[in-house]
């Protein structure tokens, strides 16, 4: 036996596939035989090397040895599994329809293959192992296979891997998903509410990209019907693998789309409203009765800028790597607020009456399983059981905060617009800590929250006055410095100005002695933000220090350079008059005017560096008189630098004029590149200080290393 298994390994390692099978049709105890170390069998490695037709042909020769399919290797998993790892939808019909319940086998996390499809985005091979477990008729779908032994279901490996078109098939195929938590608590919408990033509030685009984003045309995603989806998946395994067609063949179809809705917007009228009912006329005259600053043609422009937009993509590639991104970008942000509604509207007990916590049941344990047809089921009707996280059943589980509180933090607008539409109660709930949206969302620094928050008047005295366990107000929270810097600006002295400005925001708009005064600590808001900002003060002093210091010896040997070259005169004076010999000269004015600036500003800003440095650092001084003392300095350095290098540029000209007259400028530029560099290297931090004092209210970063985007 053990010489057959080698040869037969040896066989499968040389893709002498025809011999494989020969040896699989001679002898049935091959099929169980594992030849690798891993523990595969010939099966698993035809299906890791994708050799369809060869699966098709040793599936044939085991099919009175239904058994065989269920060996698998170390790690629990069947060939089943690998295929739908691989995402190989033809090959998973192949095995699965040999025997359906292959699609319940459990490898070493409880995983199934149905579940691997879903944990890797394999969306075909998904779907045609639903339909083999799932035939169509009228029962429910089988959930057995849909949760691994940490408690995450297809619906949560999904969302977590952002395959949001997958998401969005399971909510449908199976509803109750929606209301399934892990072991840790979290929901599928406790997810999405984590993941900033998959929607538009939560990502930053700049100037450029914002315009082509809203170029962008992506589908919303549309519920199948079971039946016809079923029949397209059984055609296309038949066909081929059901792989992905490549990008540029999906943007040639896009373009295919819109070239025909032009045509059709172009060549066809516009239908006419009909007088009792304005809703029966055509598109193009609903958006312009709905929106009277749009014209009529508003959609057909909307589709020609998409259409070179697409056009652009097809020459390129899609080739741009940037722009691939920021597609898949305006597509993970239109689908998963399509499933944020789905889910909403499948969760039929979240009703928001307490807190969230606690599901009723949990499947991890046997007495709670469903015995009828071992399909865990699992209801998340809030509770009013308070959890310090010390559950005897499960220990592993934490208490969970609603979608709403963790949508707050994150600053996610989109999942707290709608479940403040469809459950108003929501708005009221609190965590472990007695913190509602508002102090959330103040702690966490979510400007856009809230704004909105502040926006409902009705809310100001429910919400606003709430305090957490330790007798922390809004403004105690918003004067609380903690171990992350949300801020989208660079530099430690930036760093505090924002958070004065954020603490400054939280407490304008609301009357004076509106929030509480002390806490628990008998501490007032403003001795907390002393207290948590010393270090911050500290070292943005230290940086303030650092930069005054490099940029006021920059601005002493200009305003040295600028004085020598001031009081020198390219060529010379009329003995008889004392007047300059080239006064009339263009070049001559140019470099009086430049050297002249050049000293004035120089000055200047040695005077800016020099008042900063002697500045006493306290913590008001950060809002505005340490910045705009930095920004002037910055600015009066930047021209003076320009001033000089235009100053020696034309007083340099007379000398060059006659000779290399015609290579003066490229001369010039080469010769000012080092000091362009300078300019260069401090110019974003002249940007960041601008962006800092003209903007009101600091904006939120979700990426620690994010640079400013104008």
């Amino acid at each position: 036996m053990e010489s057959t298994k080698k040869t037969l390994f040896s066989c499968a390692m040389k893709g002498e596939w025809g011999k494989v099978i020969d040896m699989y049709k001679q002898d049935a105890t091959l099929h169980n035989a594992r030849i690798t170390r891993s523990g595969q069998t010939a099966l698993h490695i035809a299906v890791s090397d994708g050799k369809e037709d060869v699966v098709k042909q040793m599936v044939d020769a085991m099919s009175q040895n239904k058994e065989a399919f269920r060996t698998s290797n170390n790690r629990n998993n069947t060939a089943l599994h690998l295929a739908a790892y691989m995402g190989n939808a033809r090959m998973c019909h192949i095995i699965a329809s040999v025997e359906r319940t292959l699609v319940d086998d459990r490898n070493v996390d409880g995983e199934t293959p149905l579940f691997l499809a879903a944990l890797y985005g394999r969306k075909h091979a998904f779907l045609c192992l639903h339909y083999i477990r799932n035939p169509l008729t009228t029962a429910p779908p089988y959930y057995g296979n849909c949760r691994r032994n940490n408690g995450d279901t297809i619906l949560h490996c999904a969302i977590n891997g952002d395959f949001f078109h997958l998401a969005f098939r399971i909510v449908h195929l199976y509803k109750e998903l929606a209301n399934w938590v892990n072991e840790e608590g979290s929901s599928p919408l406790h997810l999405l509410a984590s993941k900033p990033s998959a929607f538009r509030s939560g990502s930053r685009l700049g100037r450029m990209e914002t315009l082509i984003y809203h170029c962008i045309q992506v589908e919303k995603l549309k519920v199948e019907n079971p039946a016809y989806e079923h029949q397209k998946c059984t055609r296309a395994v038949e066909d081929s693998d059901s792989r992905d067609c490549p990008d540029n063949c999906k943007i040639l179809w896009d373009v295919s789309q819109l070239i025909k809705k032009v045509i059709t917007a172009v060549v066809r009228k516009p239908a006419r409203a009909d007088a009792e009912n304005p809703g029966a006329g055509g598109s193009h005259v609903d958006r312009a009765q709905a929106n009277p600053l749009f014209p009529v043609n508003y959609k057909t422009c909307c589709d020609l800028i998409r259409f070179f937009y697409l056009v652009l993509l097809i020459i390129l590639g899609k080739g741009s790597e940037e722009l691939g991104k920021l597609y898949r970008k305006k597509e993970n942000h239109t689908w998963s607020v399509q499933i944020v509604e789905q889910l909403l509207g499948h969760a039929s007990m979240y009703e928001y009456e307490d807190d969230g916590r606690n599901p009723e049941e949990d499947e991890r344990y046997p007495k709670q399983w469903s015995d009828a047809d071992g399909i865990p089921r699992v209801s998340i009707k809030p509770s009013n059981t308070e959890n310090n996280g010390n559950d005897e059943q499960n220990p592993k589980r934490r208490t969970t905060e609603t979608p709403i509180l963790v949508a707050a933090k994150n600053g996610v607008m989109e999942i707290i617009e709608k479940i403040v539409e469809l459950f108003p109660v929501a708005i009221n709930d609190m965590n472990e800590d007695k913190k509602n949206i508002v102090l959330l969302a103040v702690e966490f620094r979510q400007p856009y929250v809230y704004e909105f928050l502040l926006k409902k008047a009705i809310y100001k005295e429910s919400l606003f006055h709430q305090m957490d366990k330790d007798g922390n107000s809004a403004l105690h929270l918003a004067a609380t410095l903690r171990e992350h810097k949300p801020w989208l600006i660079p530099g430690e002295a930036l760093q505090m100005q924002w958070e004065l400005k954020w603490y400054k925001f939280v407490n304008k708009p609301m009357p004076p002695d509106f929030f509480v005064r002390y806490n628990n600590k008998n501490e007032t808001p403003d001795v907390v933000f002393t207290n948590t900002h010393k270090d911050l003060t500290k070292t943005a002093s230290e940086w303030l220090n650092k930069t005054s210091e490099s940029c006021s010896v920059v601005a002493a040997l200009i305003a040295t350079v600028a004085f020598a070259t001031a009081a020198t005169v390219p060529g010379g004076f009329i003995p008889e008059t004392g007047e300059p010999i080239l006064e009339d000269r263009r070049e001559f004015q140019l470099f009086a005017i430049s050297s002249l600036m050049a000293l004035g500003f120089s000055i200047t800003a040695l005077v800016m560096f020099l008042s900063i440095l002697t500045s006493r650092f306290q913590e008001q001084d950060f809002n505005k008189d340490l910045p705009r003392k930095l920004m002037i300095g910055l600015t009066s350095l930047f021209v003076s630098i320009a001033s000089m290098l235009v100053s020696f540029c034309a007083g340099h000209f007379f000398v060059l004029k006659d000779t290399l007259h015609h290579l003066a400028l490229p001369l010039y530029v080469v010769t000012c590149l080092p000091v362009t560099l300078f300019v260069l290297a401090q110019f974003p931090l002249y940007l960041d200080l601008l962006w800092a004092i003209f903007k009101h209210v600091p904006q939120r970063s979700y990426s620690p290393t994010a640079g400013l985007q104008l």
